[in-house]
């Protein structure tokens, strides 16, 4: 078993209370705020390569974090676009246009 993957998911529950698992890709901070990239593990819960974007909420516990989802689109392209020029070597990213 690899250690290494193992370390990068993170087990979120969903709306339903259903335990959803994915791979922490990066942390970005912006105005302030903390938000973190995940990819779903689970091809069934979203596009093929498609990331989720969440808002770091601080908790009174430093060794529990908890995550909102960000409905501003503004935010969540500004975001997802310091993720791209990080990770640009790294991963092949699709432009989608807008139909």
């Amino acid at each position: 078993m690899d250690d290494e993957e193992l370390d990068n998911v993170i087990v979120l529950n969903d709306e339903d209370g259903n335990e959803v698992n994915f791979e922490f890709l990066d942390l970005v901070e912006l105005d302030g705020e903390e938000y973190v990239i995940l990819l779903p593990t689970d091809e069934d819960e979203a596009e093929p390569g498609e990331v989720v974007i969440l808002q770091v909420e601080d908790t009174d516990s430093e060794d529990e974090e908890s995550y909102i989802s960000v409905e501003d689109d503004e935010i969540l392209n500004k975001v997802f676009e310091i993720f791209k020029e990080k990770f640009k070597d790294e991963f092949d990213f699709v432009d989608e246009e807008e139909q």
